[in-house]
């Protein structure tokens, strides 16, 4: 039936004409489709005004879809891969949400700059297919963004109606079986009013097994433009997966730790086949307004509506209870054998082990919306100033009932039609799980200050009022006054160097383990730099930043439930990051990056859980001319993610997870409208774990991807 549905809507996406994505970025004599780097002298959305980077006193990174597409990226998370201070993936390919820690810190997502992620496991992940873009911004930005992490966000840039026709037409097929087509056309239909569809359909397993990752995306748009000042966009979107969780959860021992019956394979299976699922249905209504009153005065306000609904049913090993051997013996029965004070004898073997059924359905609410106004006036013959005033709301209701259970599985040769299917639905007893209601509203105020057409000061404010409810409760209120300053200046042409003073506050739903509601997160950071523009097509960035965060949720080691949490009080992250795009002679385009991140409790002397301090990445491309109609482009790239270490009750001394380095591929060729590409990424085929907890499990890391896609462009 997957199938069938996969082929009925290819043949409906083979009868459209496609869209390569909005033009971004500078062509050169060798064709309009290599890869190059303008994107990277943009600010985007920093400071939500149209600023050259190089005036920006933050680092930003904005990546292109030409750019992620080359380097193999299938999930948002992926084209993260090349960013510094970025850890993509930070739990390996994870089918559920898209992970990325930014200094130390885990990143919150935004779309089109609003939020759109505001609780785990209630939501299907994003299709990077329907972005042109995908934004960085490193370090607090509260100011702007409200509500959001203290290492820095995520932003990823909606494909928009364009008023020149053009399109493309794909169709993919790689490792794991995944068979797609997409497509994505726009154009205008009238004077004033153009429209684009950008859709999608998959039919795919993944590296883990009964695993699939099925996905029908159809996202149309219409911009209505009545004049040269004015313009009104409409995005729709429905997506619907049908998947499960690429993340098993597997056992220390047998992964990272010695078994005596081997090493579990990275593929393996731990659930009901047909009864575990991550199956999800989303619709979203987006509107964007844009009105230049004049020269010296805008008008922006954008609004978004989600309804989500999602069905998670999953098993995974109990890996808790006494990590360093959660092996258990079981009597004739099947059932655990105790020990005179009550414990589970260990299992001789080391095969035994319980298993835990995990059910939920949920359904999730949202609606965002920000509003501003930019002014622009001077005081003085060398003083402009570009003045942002802005008020932004959002609210969330995310609702869950689930159910729990618990069998035993000898993990070395899983028998699964012994494991319950719980009549197909949650496992019983099942009841309310989660039910939480979130208000924020937000006014803020920046001033844009260009001196002498040299020095550029940016000064902003904003004050917050959140308000959250669960399961009905009394109403819990927090507020928050974040401030930002910054100047950049330019000491000679294509030298610029920075310092900033930003902050940050992140409500934070839930509980601590005795029972008391988390407090807000606020951060604090330093940050100096310098960025290096020596020609048009090149950026380079040098930074030092110092971050200071208080009430950071953290295990709880005295309670012998592993999610439990408390909040740790203070947290310091520090570091250093290089970025560098450019285009050298001979078209070879080289992206480097290297980021060295420090990240401790305050008081400690160890790295926080399963933060590296080191990560690098490189990246080089080129095309060459065939003949006077096709080009191959040639590029690879390499992926350095350093040791990283985690702490807990069973191992005070920490579990290592090695380090690891992964290189990637690509090769293309564009012939008049057609395009023949071939990716590969994990190309060596790296058996690595991602991540291991000293709590218990094991994350298994990306294994080899090649797919070969052929494209019509026009």
């Amino acid at each position: 039936m997957r199938i069938a549905r996969v082929l009925l809507l290819s043949a409906t996406m083979l009868s459209a004409v496609p869209a390569f994505a909005q033009d971004s970025s500078a062509a050169t004599d060798d064709g309009d489709r290599i890869l190059v780097t303008a994107d990277y002298l943009r600010s985007g959305s920093s400071t939500k005004t149209d600023t050259p980077a190089i005036q920006v006193p933050q680092p930003v990174t904005i990546i292109s879809d030409d750019l992620f597409n080359a380097q193999g990226a299938i999930s948002v998370s992926d084209t993260l891969n090349y960013v510094a201070g970025v850890q993509a993936n930070p739990y390996g390919p994870d089918s559920r949400v898209d992970g990325a820690i930014i200094r130390g810190v885990n990143a919150l997502q935004f779309r089109d700059g609003m939020r759109d992620i505001f609780s785990y496991y209630a939501s299907i992940r994003s299709d990077p297919y329907n972005f042109d873009s995908v934004q960085v911004l490193r370090g607090p930005s509260s100011v702007l963004f409200g509500a959001g992490s203290t290492g820095g966000i995520i932003n990823m840039n909606s494909k928009l109606p364009q008023f020149t026709e053009s399109g493309e037409v794909l169709l993919r097929y790689g490792s794991f079986n995944r068979f797609e087509a997409m497509a994505d056309y726009t154009g205008p239909i009238s004077d004033d009013v153009a429209f684009r569809v950008v859709a999608r359909a998959r039919d795919a397993d993944t590296q883990t097994d009964h695993v699939p990752d099925d996905r029908v995306l159809f996202a149309p748009s219409l911009t209505w433009a009545p004049d040269m000042d004015t313009s009104i966009t409409f995005l729709g979107m429905y997506q619907e997966d049908d998947g499960g969780s690429t993340a098993q959860f597997l056992p220390l021992v047998g992964t990272i730790l010695p078994n005596p019956n081997g090493q579990l394979p990275n593929n393996l299976f731990i659930g009901k086949p047909g009864w575990d699922r991550y199956d999800g249905r989303l619709l979203e209504g987006t509107i964007l307004v844009e009105h230049r009153v004049s020269d010296a005065f805008k008008i922006n306000s954008r609004a978004r509506y989600i309804d989500s609904d999602l069905t998670y049913f999953t098993h995974y090993p109990d890996s808790y209870s006494n990590p360093a051997n959660p092996f258990v013996q079981l009597d004739a029965n099947g059932a655990p054998v105790f020990d005179v004070n009550g414990v589970p004898v260990p299992d001789p073997e080391q095969r035994t082990i319980g298993l835990y059924s995990d059910g939920s359905v949920a359904r999730m609410e949202i609606f965002t919306s920000d509003n501003n106004a930019q002014f622009n006036f001077n005081t003085g013959a060398q003083v402009e100033h570009l003045v942002l005033a802005g008020v932004d709301f959002s609210w969330n209701h995310v609702r869950k009932v689930g159910g729990y259970g618990y069998e035993y599985i000898d993990i070395y040769d899983i028998d699964y039609d012994a494991i319950s299917d719980h009549n197909g639905g949650l496992p019983q007893p099942s009841g309310p799980a989660e039910d939480v209601e979130q208000q924020q509203i937000g006014f803020y105020l920046q001033d844009q200050v260009r001196m002498w057409d040299r020095v550029s000061l940016v000064l902003g404010a904003r004050y917050d009022d959140v308000w959250s409810t669960t399961f009905s409760g009394p109403r819990v209120k927090d507020n928050a006054l974040t401030l930002r300053a910054g100047i950049i200046g330019d000491v000679i042409k294509g030298v610029s160097p920075f310092f900033s003073y930003t902050e940050s506050f992140e409500p934070i739903a839930g509980t601590a383990s005795n029972g008391e509601a988390f407090i807000p997160q606020r951060g604090k950071q330093f940050e100096l730099g310098v960025k290096l523009q020596p020609n048009e097509a090149s950026m380079i960035t040098l930074t030092a930043y110092h971050i200071k965060e208080t009430n950071r949720p953290i295990s709880d080691d005295s309670t012998a439930d592993p999610f439990d949490q408390i909040q740790a009080g203070e947290m310091t992250s520090k570091g250093f990051e290089f970025e560098a795009s450019t285009v050298l002679p001979g078209n070879f385009q080289v992206i480097a990056n290297y980021s060295y991140n420090d990240a401790t409790l305050d008081g400690s002397d160890v790295q926080l859980d399963d933060v590296p301090k080191h990560n690098a990445s490189l990246w080089l491309s080129r095309p060459f001319n065939l003949t006077h109609d096709a080009t191959l482009t040639l590029g690879g790239g390499a992926r350095y993610q350093g040791a990283h270490t985690s702490y807990g009750f069973a191992f005070p001394d920490g579990i290592r997870t090695p380090d690891n380095l992964l290189f990637d591929a690509y090769a293309s060729i564009d012939w008049l409208k057609w395009s023949f590409s071939l990716n590969a990424t994990n190309l060596t085929g790296k058996d690595y774990y991602s991540a291991c907890l000293a709590r218990g499990d094991c994350f298994v890391g990306a294994a080899r991807n090649v797919f070969a896609t052929v494209g019509y462009h026009f």
